[in-house]
């Protein structure tokens, strides 16, 4: 299997590595071999999110450089939960964790090749941990653990004094012997995470050290955060999930395109596989015109054709384009104009006999304050139901008007618009 040789100098260049065990040993042995490397997915949410993601487009970059991945999820990890900076976690019951990973493990899949000289493999750490003893666990792994290091860890001192119990403070052992297992079993000797992971991955290539007299690696991604310094992540509230049925794809383009503008040029380098040069361009063209977007544009078609798919993202912008800047609305598929109304904002109203008048419709949604100033907006043009003109003040909705059969998007003006939903 030839290998990219350049690998590490792209990941570097990126940003993507945010510490390392040996650097020059870690680039050798992606420089002339190709390695077994995995990363891992505890299921304690329903869907993958934005963390999650820099790890799958990492394992992709690897992969297309030559490099074998191994994809964890977590069956068992995930019964437990890896420490928090603060607070115990809250553990889920075994079929919901048993759930959660066979809903991973199909977000996953579709990110990596299964077919190949380096194919992927999925695994699950509960397939070797279900039927261990606590007595085999303790001799055969916790042995070689000092705790005084356990201790040291930021985590764990930070969580000290609150308290942590011994089921998270342990869990740094499980997934050591993870790495142990895969190592012994499959041959990897990389394994790469998010940066509060640092001492999880370290540890796994301790543990092989002593253990076996192995010699393995690790490196960690950087946290991404806004530009205030704040997380993104499901713990933080406003999660970016990758599953659409959490968040919908014109929702998760509209993140994209809405990155903060000293953002989008980290962004590019993370997220997208882009060459150097375009995304060296695209940040020049943002810093010489930067109400042009065009580096947002192209981040978030990039990304979000990564995750959902080409046809979500042409949908996602043929969305905008209807709802901002006055396109077809009856070209789009009913899901992307449920989504881009439930962003917008989006006011119910019963279906009856007869469907409401369009000034009564205008006062309803808030786009305007009274039936009077409703009739004037009218009269002067300025009324719009899915981007055609209003002809005048005695005008109704009808059933063609329901795109979907249930949804209206009535605008005011240019810019001003409302959703309305008739249940």
């Amino acid at each position: 299997m030839t290998v990219d040789s350049a690998l590490l100098g792209d990941l570097e260049w990126r940003g993507l590595v945010a510490d390392s065990t040996d650097r020059e040993a870690l680039r050798e042995a992606l420089s002339t071999s190709s390695v077994r490397f995995y990363v891992g997915f505890d299921p304690t949410a329903p869907s993958l999110h934005m963390g999650n993601l820099l790890q799958l487009v990492t394992a992709r970059r690897l992969q297309d450089a030559g490099h074998t991945p191994f994809l964890l999820v977590g069956g068992a990890t995930g019964m437990i939960g890896d420490p928090r900076d603060s607070g115990e976690r809250t553990l889920n019951d075994g079929d919901t964790v048993k759930e959660w990973t066979e809903r991973l493990r199909r977000q996953i899949e579709p990110f990596l090749s299964f077919e190949g000289a380096n194919a992927a493999t999925m695994v699950n750490n509960h397939d070797w941990t279900a039927d261990l003893s606590i007595i085999d666990f303790l001799r055969d792994v916790g042995k070689h653990f000092p705790v005084n290091r356990m201790l040291a860890r930021d985590t764990v001192r930070k969580r000290l004094e609150a308290g942590i119990s011994y089921t998270e403070f342990s869990y740094v052992l499980l997934q050591s012997m993870d790495y142990l297992h895969l190592y012994r079993t499959h041959g990897v000797t990389l394994q790469f995470g998010a940066t509060d992971q640092w001492g999880n991955v370290t540890a796994g290539a301790e543990l092989i050290r002593r253990s076996d007299g192995g010699h393995a690696h690790a490196f960690v991604t950087p946290l991404v955060t806004k530009a205030d310094g704040t997380k993104y992540g499901k713990s933080e509230g406003g999660a970016l999930w990758l599953d659409a049925q959490m968040m919908a794809p014109y929702a998760f383009h509209q993140f994209w395109l809405n990155v903060e503008d000293v953002k989008v040029g980290e962004m590019l380098r993370l997220f997208t596989f882009l060459s150097h040069e375009e995304i060296e361009a695209l940040e020049a063209a943002h810093a010489e015109k930067p109400f042009l977007r065009q580096a947002h544009k192209r981040l978030a078609d990039e990304v979000t054709s990564f995750v959902h798919g080409e046809h979500e993202t042409a949908q996602a912008r043929a969305a905008a384009a209807a709802l901002f800047g006055g396109a077809d609305l009856r070209e789009l598929d009913t899901a992307t104009v449920a989504a881009a109304l439930s962003e917008a904002g989006v006011t119910p109203i019963e279906r009856s006999a007869e469907l409401p008048s369009i000034v009564d419709l205008l006062v309803s949604t808030g786009l305007v304050a009274s039936r009077g100033e409703a009739r004037r907006t009218i009269d002067e043009g300025g009324a719009y139901v899915n981007n055609v003109r209003v002809e005048g003040v005695d005008s109704t909705l009808d059933e063609g008007d329901l795109l979907g059969g249930a949804w209206v998007v009535l605008r005011r003006g240019k810019k001003k618009f409302a959703g309305v939903e008739v249940r």
